[in-house]
């Protein structure tokens, strides 16, 4: 009986088990179960089932087994909703059959919850899979540099320098430019669903490409809001605060009215480098003279700028929303930017900055004199404030000057910090 048995599944077992009881009388589920080791309700749910049978009456509903249903057992047109989904939000090459999937798991997952199916993004990658989607990648890695020495130090600084802006409602901004980006179909960091590979160009020179485009991030720390200006030119210091000026002219005035002071973290090196003469010339003339701003610099230490809020609140998500995809003209490239999202309620415009930024220019030590620049006494290199030159030391109730040597730096009990 037991060699029988082995050859039978699971509700064929529970029938032929449940016939020979049914043979045997009342004893017959004691019987059969010390013979084949299957429980004697097992048994007596079986004689049932072929009791019922053989009178004709229905069968008696069937439970499942341990584990949960599977997903097109649940949702039996799952599939069907999913390429309903997919219909808006893939991409590729209109001339082509090459096709991506333009929104992640996640998000997917999400819209399916709001059509009424409970589906997770792990189910969803499956689903994907069985119709045909998989992941393509192409990864480069960068070794790590050392790290400054003062580093701890500096760090620590900035920390309290941007808890008492914050404590005071004053703006935070971290800035920074993004890899620059070659426009055309040339060969996309990442991976993405798609059916087939996305053929591009053999070589990613850049003589092929429509234009180089250098996009350069303003991240608002307290409003959790990014910008990004996108340029055609060079990435020089005016081209960085050009871009902070217009990020103040259209948004920051907004957020911030009657605010006068305005605390930036940058990276150590680029063109809004701590050593660089000539965005130091270019904050006092285009944001401190020109929009009467109190400016406060705070620079990384070398070799740290992975540290900078901006890389991995802004540029991340950015680098990940267009992964693996060709960058076929700055339209898509804005596109990709402004639909940029995150469960943390990141949002993010974009805009092109048009304009011709010449590289090379020299500030000499005389014109660097004139400024109206004060280094902090914590790491006077890599700490800053400028003020406008028609306000001179008067112009902030934060920044406050010692005298004409010391350092400026931001009172942290005024600002409420303890």
């Amino acid at each position: 009986m037991n060699w029988f048995m082995s050859k039978l599944n699971k509700n064929q077992r529970r029938w032929y088990a449940g016939l020979e009881s049914n043979r045997i009388g009342n004893a017959g589920p004691r019987r059969i179960a010390s013979i084949t080791g299957l429980a004697a309700r097992t048994i007596r749910r079986g004689s049932e089932q072929v009791s019922n049978h053989s009178e004709g009456l229905p069968e008696a509903s069937q439970g499942r087994g341990p584990g949960r249903r599977p997903i097109r057992e649940v949702y039996p047109d799952i599939e069907s909703v999913l390429t309903g989904l997919l219909g808006d939000g893939v991409a590729g090459d209109p001339t082509s059959d090459k096709q991506w999937v333009r929104r992640s798991s996640q998000q997917l997952s999400k819209e399916l919850k709001e059509k009424g199916y409970q589906v997770c993004n792990r189910v969803v990658c499956k689903l994907l899979k069985s119709m045909g989607f998989s992941m393509r990648v192409n990864v480069k890695k960068r070794a790590s540099t050392p790290h400054a020495p003062s580093r701890d130090a500096q760090f620590d600084y900035i920390t309290a320098q941007r808890k008492a802006y914050l404590a005071a409602n004053l703006p935070v901004i971290s800035i920074d430019t993004k890899k620059k980006e070659l426009i055309g179909n040339f060969m996309a960091k990442g991976r993405s669903w798609c059916r087939n590979p996305v053929e591009v160009n053999e070589y990613s020179y850049a003589s092929l490409a429509e234009c180089l485009a250098v996009p350069y991030g303003v991240y608002d720390v307290a409003k959790n809001h990014g910008y990004v200006y996108v340029g055609r030119s060079v990435d020089t210091p005016e081209f960085a605060a050009t871009a902070v000026h217009k990020w103040w002219t259209d948004w920051g005035s907004q957020k911030y009215p009657g605010k006068t002071e305005l605390l930036i973290l940058a990276d150590g090196g680029g063109s809004n480098g701590c050593r660089s003469r000539a965005w130091r010339k270019q904050v006092q003339t285009q944001l401190c003279d020109g929009l009467g701003l109190t400016v406060t610099v705070c620079h990384y230490p070398p070799s740290c700028s992975k540290y900078n809020p901006i890389e991995r609140r802004l540029f991340s998500h950015i680098s990940m929303n267009w992964a693996g995809k060709p960058l076929l003209n700055l339209e898509v490239m804005l596109a990709y930017i402004r639909g940029t999202k995150t469960a943390k309620g990141l949002a993010v415009e974009a805009s092109l900055l048009e304009g011709e930024f010449k590289k090379g220019e020299r500030v000499t030590k005389k014109e660097l004199n004139r400024l109206a620049l004060r280094p902090h006494e914590q790491c006077p290199a890599w700490n800053y404030t400028v003020v406008p030159r028609m306000a001179g030391a008067q112009g902030s109730s934060i920044v406050t000057p010692r005298n004409d040597q010391a350092a400026y730096s931001l009172d942290v009990s005024q600002a409420g910090e303890r």
